[in-house]
């Protein structure tokens, strides 16, 4: 004959690595969400980013257009103030 006892934890443990697992699963899922949100986040950001470097080379074009139309004169060509009084 065999002595043969059930384990009173069993089933206990069996349960609570059930419940753990499909934690794992629903964090998994999460975890997978979360990192669409992020890679979509990303391209986006990329979009933006490359939209100001063009504004930006834009700007910089229109500055040095305008820059020249704006500049102060060559101070040796302004004429020296009358020291005479009248």
């Amino acid at each position: 004959m065999l002595n043969w006892r059930r384990d009173p934890g069993y089933e206990q443990r069996l349960r609570q690595i059930e419940s753990d697992t499909e934690q794992i699963k629903n964090e998994t899922e999460q975890i997978k969400s979360d990192t669409e949100q992020l890679k979509n986040e990303t391209k986006q950001l990329r979009l933006e980013n490359a939209k100001l470097k063009q504004l930006n080379s834009k700007g910089r074009e229109l500055l040095c257009s305008v820059e020249p139309l704006y500049s102060m004169p060559d101070i040796s060509s302004i004429p020296p103030n009358s020291t005479v009084q009248d």
